[in-house]
């Protein structure tokens, strides 16, 4: 994971109503903390709510994964959104820098995923008799020999998209995991939506290192970029 994540400055907030705060989790930054990390994003729960209950995580990120982090302010909010994850009805929308080119332009992927311990640490491999997992796919655009793709996992299986990404022969740059080297994970979860009353919605801004490597931000984003988010269920 490389060198702490700094919560001093307090998180950038997506959305925020009585119920739910989204965060912008940086990249390196464990939701919990534990071994690796003494900093954590429950860190900055003090400064979300002063009620003795919570706040709560809705969700759960990876540490090296960057975007929208779901914080239920409320019991009664965690519990509704805990009833939408369950139910495969939030909707989530994930950007991420490939190696390689996948065949074609878009697709999906449907690849249950089962956990393997080794010497060397666990992963997620493609397993008929594991849970099921479905991730779909577009190519948002290439440069430099890397790919852009936009991905919507219709289940929530721990490192789905990583796993996923790497049996389409287009491993993550970043993910020393599944094949796709070392440096920072290029992986966002650039927007979600859950269909709570009223509905909560947030889109998180390209991070700097998925960027850094291209220069600026690649022309074929720019338009996605400035264009927002929209519910993907109408999609």
């Amino acid at each position: 994971m490389g060198e702490q994540v700094s919560t001093a400055r307090g998180p950038e907030i997506l959305f925020a109503d009585a119920r739910f705060v989204v965060l912008n989790k940086p990249a390196g930054l464990p939701v919990h903390p534990g071994p690796r990390s003494r900093r954590s994003v429950e860190d900055w729960f003090p400064l979300l709510s002063r009620r003795r209950d919570g706040p709560w995580l809705a969700h759960r990120l990876d540490a090296d994964t960057s975007g929208c982090l779901v914080i239920a302010l409320r019991r009664a909010a965690l519990i509704a959104a805990q009833a939408e994850f369950a139910a495969g009805r939030v909707r989530k929308t994930y950007w991420a820098v490939v190696r390689g080119r996948p065949a074609g332009e878009s697709g999906r992927i449907e690849a249950p995923l089962a956990k393997r311990s080794s010497p060397q640490g666990w992963r997620m491999v493609a397993d008929p008799a594991g849970n099921a997992a479905v991730t779909e796919w577009r190519v948002l655009g290439a440069q430099d020999g890397r790919t852009w793709l936009e991905l919507h996992p219709r289940t929530g299986r721990t490192h789905q998209i990583r796993a996923h990404c790497a049996l389409l022969s287009c491993p993550i740059a970043g993910d020393p995991i599944y094949g796709g080297g070392s440096g920072p994970l290029q992986l966002l979860a650039r927007a979600i939506w859950l269909g709570v009353s009223p509905p909560v919605s947030a889109v998180a801004r390209l991070p700097d290192h998925m960027t850094s490597p291209f220069g600026s931000t690649p022309s074929f984003l720019t338009e996605q970029e400035n264009s927002g988010y929209t519910n993907p269920l109408q999609a």
